[in-house]
């Protein structure tokens, strides 16, 4: 059974920094963890609350300056083409020109934030907040938490929130226009994923743990293919989707400056075409939403070069009874990537054997994405 937070005082949520577990004579080691682990799920279940409301809050900036800009533009552009009629239409044509610099300068902040991209940001933190809510309930149901599961969720919470900062603008936000396209990283760092030794109280374990020779090849082809195949891929499609991304996000307001210079200027068919196409190039950027697809493989990257370094890291690991059990490991690893057990078996002999016989192994490692 669960303790209840009520019994160890913890009903309001607690800032991660400010976490102080005041240690009294009668209190044991193992009821400080606990009451320590409970301090965190506060902060975590606080978060996701949080991550939640920003996250709606953007997808509704999204649709509404995407809507917004698009009804500006083609006013403007009508009200240039009405002012061409005639020449005591300078009222229209200033108009046009004030409206069509306006839309410009909307442009130049909406591609700057990236709506829809900081809308998928919060997805995803909600998800792993929550991902990391249920790990620490599983920790606090299975038994007595040790101070290595206390410091293990800790870094995991300021990891999380180093990868999905709050801030629109200045150092801390998530650069939307980088040179290469980066994988999303919300682990600690490799050492920290290393499994410490629980010195076999949650459960009793075979001499071997569940580990053989076979099973340890296995994980190193499936490494492998993440690597060579699903890794590369998600790579190669992250990088045309920023290239898409940074073409859009100049065009849109290039073409609403160029429409502004031609209605100021009196040429009325240069600024109806550049704004018309300014409408279609701000719709297909920000209602197709390129920068939530950019975040999507940003994310999906993320994934698997997570799911690697858990791998190698717990091969790493020279003493067998320190790992993780093998067989949960290896269905862990299984269910990650949408395989059966024999499926993902499978996949380790097809890709040792495209090595031996010198041929490239075509099979994704993911049946999920």
């Amino acid at each position: 059974m669960i303790p209840s937070r009520e019994l160890y005082g913890l009903t309001n949520p607690i800032p991660i920094e400010k976490i102080v577990v005041p240690i009294q004579k009668h209190d044991s080691n193992e009821e400080c963890n606990v009451r320590a682990l409970y301090a965190i799920l506060e902060a975590v279940c606080d978060r996701v609350e949080m991550h939640n409301n920003i996250g709606e809050q953007r997808n509704n900036w999204n649709t509404l300056l995407l809507n917004s800009i698009n009804m500006i533009t083609l006013t403007a552009s009508t009200m240039a083409g009405v002012a061409a009629t005639g020449d005591s239409h300078l009222g229209l044509k200033l108009s046009s020109t004030l409206l069509f610099s306006a839309v410009t300068g909307m442009m130049v902040m909406v591609n700057k934030i990236q709506p829809s991209q900081l809308a998928e940001e919060q997805r995803n933190a909600v998800r792993l907040f929550k991902q990391l809510q249920r790990e620490i309930e599983t920790v606090i149901a299975l038994g007595v938490p040790c101070e290595d599961d206390v410091k293990e969720a800790m870094e995991k919470v300021l990891a999380l929130d180093k990868a999905y900062p709050l801030p629109l603008l200045g150092s801390k936000m998530i650069e939307k226009f980088p040179k290469t396209f980066g994988t999303a990283v919300w682990w600690p760092s490799r050492q920290h994923l290393q499994r410490k030794n629980r010195d076999g109280r949650r459960e009793s374990r075979k001499q071997s743990n569940g580990w053989s020779e076979e099973m340890e090849m296995e994980m190193r082809e499936i490494v492998k293919v993440l690597k060579t195949k699903d890794g590369e891929d998600y790579e190669r499609l992250g990088n045309l989707v920023l290239k898409i991304n940074k073409f859009l996000a100049i065009s849109g307001p290039l073409l609403t400056g160029i429409a502004a210079v031609g209605s100021f200027s009196g040429s009325p068919s240069l600024a109806a075409a550049a704004a018309s196409l300014a409408a279609v190039v701000n719709s297909f950027e920000h209602g197709g939403q390129v920068g939530m697809v950019l975040e999507m493989y940003r994310n999906c990257s993320g994934f698997f070069k997570l799911l690697e370094e858990s791998i190698e890291s717990t091969l790493d690991q020279s003493e067998v009874e320190k790992r993780e059990n093998g067989e949960t490991f290896e269905m862990k690893v299984a269910l990650k990537l949408g395989r059966s057990l024999s499926e993902l078996r499978d996949l380790a002999r097809k890709s040792s054997y495209s090595c031996i016989e010198g041929t490239q192994n075509e099979e994704f490692a993911s049946k999920l994405f």
